[in-house]
C-alpha cells in the first residue's frame, strides 16, 4: 500500500499524527520504509552484519576500523556510504567503542552533511522531528549533554569545530530528538538487533492498546493493521513493551516521551492484579534476577543463567503463578537458556508453561505472541510430538499472516516447517 493511502494529520493534544484514507481490514501492509540511519546495537557486535542485520558466524571486517563487520562485499559496498567517514571515527577511539545512541548521532550528523533527501522522509522530515525539550527532566538533560560531549569527542577527526557542521545543527537537539523518534530494530525472533530512525515513523503515536503493529525484515520498517480501521481513524503502536504494569509504563512514557497515557487499558488498570499476582516478596526476588541477566555470551554463561532460573522456579512453586509478568520473564529466560544449551526437552516444558500468559497479555494479533507459539511449535517437532507441533505451528500462522505478512522470511521460515510436519503425519498415518 502507497503512503498515499496514509495522511498526517493535527490529533488533538498529540500534535501531528497519522490517519488512514480508506477502511483497513488486519494484516494490510500500510507502510515499508527504509531508515534515515541505522546502526547494530552493541551487543550484536561480531555475530551480525552491520548492513542487513542478519545472524552470521562468519562475517568479514572492515579492514580499516576493524569493527563493522559484514556477510561479504556486496553488503560491505552498500553500507560504505554509511560507513566511510564513522569507519575514521571508530578507529580513533579504540579500544573504546560508543554508546548505540553516540554512533547513530554520528550517521545521523555525517547524512545531514551529504544534504541527500531520503526516502524515510516522505511524509515527515528529520527537521519535522518534535523534541519535547522543554518537557524533559534536569536528570534527562544532563544525560543527553554528556552524550552531546561523547558525540563531540567522537567526531573530532572528521568534524574539527561547529564551522563544519550543517547549519542550525547542535548535538544537544540531535540526541534530544533522537530519545523520543528512534525505534529499536528487532530480527524475526523479536529480539533487538540495532536503533534506527524513520522520521514518517515518528508521526505514529502511542497507545498501550494500537490497531497497528510494527515489525522489521532487515533494516527495513513494516507497519501493518492488526484490526479492522476506519477512514479518517487515527493510527497508533505501542511505544513500549506492553509486559508492565500500569504505572510503570506511565512513568516509561513520561520519563522517555514527557506524556502521559489515557488510553483504556491505562484508565481501567486492565490486567494489573494478574501481572503482580502472588507472593509480593517472592516476584521481587525474580524481577531483580531478571532485570541482572546481561547478554550472556559462553555456554558457561548460559549455564550460570539457566542455574539462577531453576532455583528461583522451583523455590516459588505456590508462591508465583505463571501469570506473574516476572515469573513469566523467568520461563522465558529459562527457555532461552536450554535452547542455547539444547536441552530442548525442559525448554518445552518452559515454553509450554509461558502460552497460557501470552495468550492472556497479548490478545488479538501480536507478533511476540506468533514468534513465541513457532518457537513451541519447532520444539514439539524436535521432541517428535508433531499433531501437537501442527495444532501450535497453526496457531502461530494464523497470527503471523496478519502482523508480519506472507512475505516475510520468518512466515516462510514458519510454514517451512509446518509443511514439514504436516509430510510426516501423511506418511504415519498410511
Amino acid at each position: 500500500m502507497e503512503p498515499a493511502a496514509l495522511e498526517r494529520f493535527p490529533s488533538p493534544g498529540k500534535g501531528s499524527g497519522l490517519r488512514s484514507r480508506r477502511r483497513l481490514r488486519p494484516g494490510e501492509l500500510l507502510y515499508r520504509a527504509e531508515p534515515f540511519a541505522y546502526v547494530l546495537s552493541k551487543e550484536q557486535l561480531g555475530g551480525v552484519c552491520e548492513r542487513c542485520l542478519r545472524r552470521n558466524e562468519h562475517l568479514h571486517r572492515c579492514s580499516q576500523c576493524k569493527v563493522a563487520k559484514y556477510c561479504g562485499k556486496s553488503c560491505q559496498k552498500e553500507a560504505w556510504l554509511d560507513h566511510k567517514q564513522e569507519c575514521r571515527c571508530l578507529k580513533s577511539i579504540v579500544p573504546n567503542f560508543p554508546p548505540d545512541s553516540v554512533r547513530l548521532a554520528g550517521r545521523i550528523v555525517f547524512k545531514l552533511l551529504r544534504q541527500s533527501m531520503c526516502l524515510s522522509e516522505r511524509l515527515y522530515s528529520f527537521s519535522d522531528l518534535q523534541s519535547n525539550i522543554e518537557q524533559l527532566s534536569e536528570e534527562m538533560k544532563d544525560g543527553l549533554r554528556h552524550l552531546a560531549q561523547t558525540l563531540q569527542l567522537y567526531l573530532k577527526t572528521e568534524i574539527q569545530d561547529a564551522s563544519h557542521l550543517p547549519p542550525a545543527t547542535d548535538f544537544f537537539q540531535i540526541f534530544t530528538k533522537v530519545t523520543c523518534n528512534c525505534f529499536t530494530i528487532s530480527n524475526g525472533e523479536m529480539q533487538d538487533v540495532g536503533v534506527g530512525l524513520y522520521p514518517s515513523m515518528s508521526l505514529l503515536n502511542h497507545s498501550c492498546d494500537p490497531n497497528c503493529v510494527i515489525v522489521f525484515e532487515g533494516y527495513q520498517l513494516l507497519l501493518r493493521s492488526v484490526r479492522e480501521i476506519q477512514i479518517g481513524e487515527e493510527l497508533t503502536i505501542s511505544y513500549i513493551e506492553s509486559l508492565m504494569p500500569t504505572s510503570e509504563r506511565q512513568k516509561q512514557l513520561m520519563r522517555q516521551y514527557c506524556f502521559e497515557c489515557d488510553c483504556l487499558l491505562c484508565q481501567n488498570q486492565e490486567k494489573d492484579a494478574e501481572k503482580l499476582a502472588g507472593d509480593q516478596r517472592a516476584w521481587k526476588e525474580v524481577r531483580d534476577a531478571v532485570n541482572e541477566v546481561k547478554y550472556p555470551k559462553s555456554k558457561e554463561d548460559w549455564e550460570q543463567v539457566l542455574a539462577r532460573c531453576q532455583n528461583l522456579l522451583s523455590g516459588n512453586v505456590g508462591r508465583l503463578p505463571d501469570t506473574n509478568i516476572y515469573q513469566l520473564k523467568m520461563l522465558d529466560c529459562a527457555m532461552d537458556a536450554c535452547i542455547n544449551l539444547e536441552s530442548w526437552e525442559e525448554a518445552l516444558y518452559y515454553g509450554h508453561r509461558t502460552l497460557e500468559p501470552y495468550s492472556l497479555y497479548y490478545p488479538g494479533f501480536h507478533p511476540l505472541r506468533a514468534v513465541q507459539l513457532m518457537r513451541v511449535g519447532k520444539l514439539q517437532y524436535s521432541q517428535d510430538m508433531f499433531p501437537q507441533a501442527l495444532e501450535t505451528l497453526k496457531q502461530a500462522y494464523n497470527i503471523m499472516k496478519v502482523t508480519h505478512g506472507p512475505d516475510h522470511s520468518l512466515m516462510q521460515a514458519l510454514m517451512e516447517i509446518k509443511e514439514q510436519c504436516e509430510a510426516i503425519m501423511r506418511v504415519q498415518q498410511r
